[in-house]
């Protein structure tokens, strides 16, 4: 697992390298989607060999999503919420102008009562979030915002590269709930606002994602372990 996060990441310099050139556009879209689908389950990649994300998710129990091993620490279910709550954002209101994907619907289906990306959440409210979100609809929501995604990377054009994202866009980051207006959560409108649409796929549709599955990865090491977490579902 460490050497697939590790080639992840001499790839994803190599895709920062080519979107520089209008004549290695096509490459970089293939790279994009080839950096994406490691990060999502094989639903979304398309690939008969388990993912990056599927290794992760592979033999979870329920109880396993609500285990906070230290105070430094969020849950796999946090982190799986986090990174598809921002992509489905980035994806689809910065870079491809249209709907998000998450609704009413969706939070029906994953028990949850909470439209952010979990920026702010107290270490109690990362518990609750954890314990009560339905694990499988979660990962159905991040299935499809991954599939939808792809469509969107598809989509793009060379000249899409240097959009940045319009203010009525940004504005409805806020508006419709996918970031709070506190310090903590709001200050990723003018984060994200600052990219062109190069730099979203670079962090948030990308290497995001690898920033978080591999410390799902370790709490699925320390559960396996036997050790006392510092808060747990």
């Amino acid at each position: 697992m460490s050497d697939i996060a590790a080639d992840y990441e001499l790839q994803a310099d190599r895709l920062r390298r080519l979107l520089k050139a209008k004549k290695t556009f096509e490459p970089a879209m293939e790279l994009a989607l080839d950096l994406h689908a490691v990060t999502h389950t094989g639903v979304v990649s398309g690939s008969s060999s388990p993912t990056f994300c599927d290794h992760v998710l592979e033999g979870l129990t329920d109880e396993d999503y609500s285990v906070m091993p230290t105070e430094k620490d969020e849950t796999i279910a946090w982190h799986l919420w986090h990174i598809a709550r921002i992509e489905d954002l980035v994806s689809n209101l910065l870079i491809a102008r249209q709907s998000q994907i998450f609704d009413d619907d969706w939070m029906d289906r994953m028990n949850v009562t909470v439209k952010d990306t979990g920026n702010v959440m107290s270490d109690s409210e990362i518990i609750s979030f954890s314990r009560h979100v339905k694990k499988q609809e979660l990962i159905n929501y991040r299935n499809a915002v991954g599939c939808q995604t792809c469509a969107v990377i598809k989509s793009l054009t060379p000249s899409d590269l240097k959009r940045k994202p319009e203010s009525e866009y940004l504005d409805r980051l806020v508006s419709e709930g996918g970031l709070l207006d506190r310090k903590g959560s709001v200050w990723l409108k003018d984060f994200w606002g600052s990219y062109t649409v190069t730099g979203l796929l670079l962090l948030p549709l990308t290497r995001h994602h690898m920033m978080h599955l591999p410390d799902s990865t370790a709490i699925k090491e320390f559960i396996k372990s036997g050790a006392v977490p510092f808060l747990k579902g």
